[in-house]
This record gives structure tokens, C-alpha cells and sequence, in this order.
């Protein structure tokens, strides 16, 4: 693949709800710019984007994976990401690379929840858009539908730029409102024709709609418009690139990209309106002066670069996909990561046609390509010179809220499945792996159930790793609500020195759950030696590791000595303490044992006509709702205290609620006591706990 330079570059992500015709628009996109001789389907699993095994079987994108298709002279690097929620991490990657976004939406299934959520984010990332309605060639595809919703939703800024010619429910051309001809389809190419007398009317309303925009670029234009003056094509193509890049505009196109319909010109029109990275703006942070280093995709500027996505591929190995923000990066490059304060050569440089490397020489600002065993790249790390060092800010990646336990089967493996799920790690920012050693577990978290079972099959038929999951144990807490007065004997005779430890204590509340205990003394008279005084705390601080009332952690309980005995010979700093063990689980048992549950803080963000079914099931679930907030795009978020108990599996009942427009996040909060028919449950189920413990 030739060397292209900054002007002559585009960066598109191809966003949309799951199923929505993506990957078979990147494959048709791949075949007109020759990188295939035949078009692939995503249900035989040979399209060049969805290479994964796991994506093969599944039919459907789990990762973002890049196209660059060289059209006409120009490179555009096309970025299929997934559509499914759980894999936003991989769309939120993509996004901070891209400079355009093409939004495809299903003639047949119409605007979506992933085509808001595409829209919000390209909002987010001020992204410039075009919409691309896919499935022109099914029956029941309406494209004046999806118009309609779109024009809605976000106003008049919707503009068609082509509208399909349907004859018996057949796709069989399109008119080109710009230039006002029609086209009629001969195969994948189309050819000239007379535009339908039923066409019309729709002519004549996107023109007009057009026209309005392009009117208002200037006050000239605007003269000319009203003088009733008609503008040129190429006078409506150069208004239209900057309401375009400026997103006042959002094109629509249409097509069939199983049958490569409308494809061709989608392409012309990302290479006419779509922005090269020269009209981008990315600003990052010079380490040596302190200042900003406005990088703003430069070729003349120092060599610097972003990392925003990894490949950890077990058959095509580590890949790090960065795009140029300014400068030259060359193969043999010596390139400074400041994140790792190291220095690393570049070797060679390559594109990446979906799993297949392209070597290139070089990459000018502004483009994306790959960086083979960087070993100290990770996402997100800034790579700039050590003359020159560049720090860019991470792109901000959505937190994952599901989690799940997880054991190894084959208890041999576990270093093995240790590694391979760090690497998995690496390269999806939103699946994490946490060591809960409080409760004896292995937990790991991602968007959603679908995410982690796909983790557990990658580890299973990539890594060679089995693993289960199950329901994780919840962190709960016991502590006492009386005050109580106790006595204890450790005594034992065998032969020689015995064993001889009396203690009377005082055990109550200490008013403050986030201390595990407090020890003190009141010991008058020596009837229990100063030197024992430490044996005691020691047995204290033993018991509160594991409650007598279910075996969890103790929190919040104040141990007084008050008095005992001891004998000259028999007593051993062994006996005092394990008579304070027995002083405390009798203590313990006598003073009002409760459990306490963790309480999170709960935000829920969903759109106005969920929020009485949200509180609700909220309800339900034991959440205290305390109160809703606004937020822009008649959407609220509702705020709750909630046990995190009842957050298992809460993230697939909101989904299901809200038709996937709901999103929440937590954090713990705070311990409150739990409710009786709660405690009694978790005594009676971790029985077997406080056998095991009275053994020890």
C-alpha cells in the first residue's frame, strides 16, 4: 500500500445498533477498493472485519477492526465496530481515532436504541456524520420512514443527498437530489435515467432542504436563495463539505451492500464531505515545557502518536493500532513512551486489512496504523520522541458494572489462566480481573453477562484455559447491638506444665462500623498480668477475622478487660488468648448479633418514560429511591441506596426495561444492618463456614 499523505486521508467509524448492517457495509467497501474479489456474509463467517473465531461462530463484531480501502487517491482507514452494548469499550476506542462517523440504520428495523446511542456519542466526540440506511433491497425497507424519524428526533438538519427508486417493491435505482438525476442500478453499477413522476414530490422537499442549507453559509448565498437564484452543483458541494464538517448537516445515503448498491457513491461522498484529519484539531501536553503542544495532525511537527486499541491475538500476535498526531513515523523509528518511561524501536509499520498486516513505510500525521510487539504498550499510552516527549489525554472509556465469580477448573492452570485473561485484559478495557481476597474469590467484571461469557470462551478455545462462573459472594459484615458482660476459662492438664488463662471482659457497640474493634483494659490489682495484656488483644483481634454468626468479618465492637485470674505456673500468653476467643464468641453471641449488608450508591440513567418502572423494580429490590435529576434529551437520572445483594444481574433486567436505553453505575456506600429473613438465610447457608472455624 502506497504512503498517502494528511490531506489525503480519512478516518471512518462505522457506527449502529447490533445488526444493523455494519460489517456488510466494510465488506462491500472492501471489495469495490479490491482488497477482495468477492463480497463475503457475515453469516458465512468470511467477511474480512469479523475475523475473531468467536465472531465467526456468533455472527456478529465483538472487536473493532480496520479497512483501509485506497479510493480514487485517497486512503479511507474505515473502523467496523460492534453494535451490541456489552462492547462499547471497543466503539468508545474507535471513536477517538475516527474524524467522521457513517451512523448505518436498517431500512427494515428503522432508527434503534444503537442508533440514538451512536448519535449521542458522535455528539460526544463532535464527530461529523453521515447516515447510511442499509437494506434497501428487503421488501418491507422504508427509507421515508427512517427520514422521518431521524428529521424528529434532531431537526433539520437531515438531508438526503440520494433517495432509493422502488418499483414493485424493488429496488432498482436512486435519484441524486445534488445534481437532480436519476440513476437506475444495472448489477452494482448504475446508469443514467429519467427520474419517476412519483419521485418527485420527495425531490423536491430534500432539495429544498438542501437548498436552505446551503443558503445559510453566507449572507451572499442567502441573498441569492431568497433572489430566487438557482446555485450550482459544484457551488452546492463546497457549501454543503463545510455544514457537513461543521455537523449543521447530516447527509443520508442509501443502498444494499450485499448486492454493493449505493456503496460506490457513499464512498465518493466520504471522500467529498467527510474531513481529512488537517481540519481536526488534538492538542496534547509538551512534558519538558509544561505547555500545550498543539499537534493538530501537523506533518512538519515532532513525531508523536496515540495507542487507542491493542490486539492480543494468540495466532496473529500483539499489534498496537495507533493513529498519527503529528509528524512523520517512519519503520526503524526509536519511539519514547512516557507512560512506561521507555524507549522502544518500531520496527516495522503496517495497516492492518482486518487480521491481515500490510507493510507501509511510513504513516503521516493523521493516519492509523499498527505497531507490531511494542512488549510495554498498553492502550492509551502517548508515543513521541525523547527530544520532543508528548503526553495526549486516555480516551474516556465506560466502566464496567457486571461481575462475576470465576474458579479454574483444572487447579494447575490457574498462573496459565492468570496470564491469558491479562492479556485479554490488554486489549478490551472494559473487562477487568479483581482479586477479592476479603471473600476468598476471583472476580471478573465487563459490560454485561454476554461480554463475560464471550471471555470465558475465548480463554476455553483460544487460550486452552476453562474456567466457571458463578454468583459472587457478597461482602457482609457482623456486629453486635447490645452490651454484654462474660467470662471465659482456658484450662488444660496433660502432664508437666498445664495451661491456665481466666478472663473476664465487657463487650458493647463501639459506635463506629468503620473500625473493626477497639481493645482496652481496666485490669486493677494485677489480677491479670500486664505481660498477658497483649495475648488478650491478640485473641480479640483473631475473632473479629471470622464472626461467630455466620463466619463474615466483625466490625464495630468495643472489648473491655475488666478482670481474671491467672496461675503462676500454668498461665502462657496461648491460654489468655484462647480464653478471649471463647469470651468473645460467647460475648458475641449474647449482645444482639446482626448481619450488615453493603449499601451502594446507585445512579440510574434512563429516558423520562422508564422512570415509574425503574423506581418500581427498584422498589423491589430493597432500593431507597432519593430523588431524580434532569439531564438533557429527556432522559433522569434516578438516585438510590440499594444492597449490593440485589445489583446481581441487574444490569440484563434494565436493558430488558428500558430496550437497551437504560445505563446505571454504583459505588458502596456505607454498612447497614441487614433485615431479619436476610440474616437468617445467610446464617442457616454458611453453617458449614462456622464448622470449619470452631474446628480451627
Amino acid at each position: 500500500m502506497k504512503v498517502y499523505t494528511t490531506d489525503k486521508i480519512r478516518n471512518v467509524v462505522l457506527l449502529g445498533h447490533g445488526g444493523c448492517g455494519k460489517t456488510s457495509l466494510a465488506e462491500a467497501m472492501a471489495y469495490l477498493g479490491g482488497i477482495t474479489s468477492r463480497i463475503g456474509k457475515v453469516t458465512d463467517g468470511n467477511t474480512v472485519s469479523d475475523y475473531g473465531k468467536e465472531e465467526q461462530k456468533r455472527h456478529f463484531s465483538i472487536t473493532t477492526s480496520m479497512i483501509p480501502i485506497e479510493w480514487e487517491d485517497t486512503k479511507i482507514n474505515v473502523l467496523d465496530t460492534p453494535g451490541y452494548f456489552d462492547f462499547v469499550g471497543e466503539v468508545e476506542e474507535a471513536v477517538s481515532a475516527a474524524d467522521a462517523a457513517i451512523i448505518v440504520i436498517s431500512g427494515k428495523a428503522g432508527v434503534e436504541v444503537g442508533t440514538i446511542k451512536a448519535w449521542e456519542l458522535c455528539d460526544k466526540y463532535k464527530l461529523p456524520r453521515m447516515v447510511y440506511v442499509s437494506d434497501m433491497d428487503v421488501d418491507n425497507a422504508s427509507f421515508k420512514q427512517v427520514v422521518e424519524d431521524l428529521t424528529e428526533s434532531y431537526g433539520k438538519k437531515i438531508a438526503p443527498f440520494h433517495f432509493p427508486i422502488r418499483e414493485n417493491e424493488k429496488f432498482v435505482g436512486y435519484v441524486n437530489v445534488v445534481s437532480e438525476t436519476g440513476y437506475r442500478w444495472q448489477g452494482k453499477d448504475a446508469v443514467e435515467d429519467t427520474i419517476p413522476d412519483y419521485s418527485t414530490p420527495y425531490l423536491e422537499a430534500y432539495r429544498e432542504t438542501l437548498m436552505e442549507a446551503v443558503a445559510e453559509t453566507s449572507e451572499e448565498m442567502m441573498d441569492r436563495y431568497f433572489s430566487g437564484e438557482t446555485f450550482s452543483p459544484d457551488e452546492i458541494r463546497a457549501a454543503l463539505r463545510n455544514n457537513v464538517v461543521d455537523g449543521s448537516i447530516v447527509p443520508i445515503s442509501m443502498g444494499s451492500s450485499i448486492l454493493c448498491q449505493g456503496v460506490y457513491t457513499l464512498l465518493d461522498d466520504i471522500v467529498k464531505y467527510m474531513p481529512s484529519p488537517e481540519n481536526r484539531e488534538i492538542a496534547g501536553i509538551n512534558l519538558k515545557t509544561n505547555e500545550i503542544y498543539e499537534a493538530n495532525y501537523d506533518f512538519s511537527k515532532a513525531k508523536s502518536a496515540y495507542i487507542f486499541k491493542t490486539i492480543v491475538d494468540p495466532y496473529i500476535g500483539k499489534y498496537s493500532l495507533i493513529k498519527v498526531c503529528s509528524g512523520v513515523i517512519k519503520a526503524d523509528d526509536l519511539l519514547y513512551n512516557k507512560d512506561k518511561d521507555i524507549e522502544e524501536k518500531v520496527g516495522k509499520l503496517y495497516v492492518l486489512q482486518g487480521s491481515k498486516p500490510v507493510e507501509v513505510s511510513e504513516l503521516h500525521a493523521g493516519d492509523i496504523g499498527a505497531l507490531a510487539k511494542l512488549t510495554a504498550a498498553r492502550t492509551g499510552n502517548s508515543l513521541s520522541t525523547k527530544a520532543t516527549p508528548i503526553q495526549y489525554a486516555k480516551a474516556d472509556i465506560s466502566v464496567p458494572y457486571t461481575y462475576m465469580r470465576y474458579k479454574v477448573k483444572n487447579k494447575a492452570e490457574i498462573d496459565k489462566a492468570a496470564q491469558s485473561l491479562q492479556k485479554m485484559t490488554h486489549e478490551d478495557q472494559t473487562l477487568k480481573v479483581v482479586n477479592d481476597t476479603e471473600n476468598g474469590q476471583m472476580l471478573i467484571y465487563g459490560m454485561g453477562d454476554q461480554q463475560l461469557e464471550i471471555a470465558v470462551s475465548r480463554l476455553l478455545n483460544e487460550y486452552k484455559v476453562e474456567i466457571e462462573l458463578s454468583k459472587p459472594k457478597v461482602a457482609y459484615r457482623e456486629t453486635i447491638k447490645k452490651k454484654v458482660d462474660v467470662e471465659a476459662k482456658y484450662k488444660k492438664q496433660s502432664g508437666g506444665h498445664g495451661q491456665y488463662g481466666h478472663v473476664k471482659m465487657r463487650f458493647e457497640p463501639l459506635g463506629d462500623l468503620e473500625k473493626t474493634y477497639e481493645f482496652e483494659q481496666e485490669v486493677v490489682g494485677g489480677a491479670v498480668p500486664k505481660n498477658y495484656f497483649p495475648a488478650v488483644e491478640k485473641g480479640m483481634q483473631e475473632s473479629v477475622l471470622k464472626g461467630p454468626l455466620a463466619a463474615y468479618p466483625v466490625v464495630g465492637v468495643k472489648g473491655v478487660l475488666y478482670d481474671g485470674s491467672y496461675h503462676a505456673v500454668d498461665s502462657s500468653e496461648m491460654a489468655f488468648k484462647k480464653a478471649t476467643i471463647q469470651a468473645f464468641k460467647k460475648g458475641f453471641m449474647d449482645a444482639g448479633p446482626v448481619l450488615l449488608e453493603p449499601i451502594a450508591s446507585l445512579k440510574v440513567c434512563v429516558p423520562d418514560a422508564y422512570t415509574g418502572d425503574i423506581m418500581g423494580d427498584l422498589n423491589k429490590r430493597r432500593g431507597r429511591v432519593l430523588g431524580m435529576n434532569p439531564m438533557a434529551g429527556g432522559k433522569q437520572v434516578i438516585e438510590a441506596d440499594i444492597p449490593v445483594s440485589s445489583l446481581f444481574g441487574y444490569c440484563t433486567v434494565l436493558r430488558s426495561m428500558t430496550g437497551g436505553q437504560g445505563t446505571y453505575s454504583y459505588e458502596f456506600a456505607r454498612y447497614e444492618q441487614a433485615p431479619s429473613d436476610v440474616q437468617e438465610k445467610e446464617v442457616a447457608a454458611r453453617a458449614s463456614k462456622l464448622e470449619d472455624a470452631d474446628a480451627d
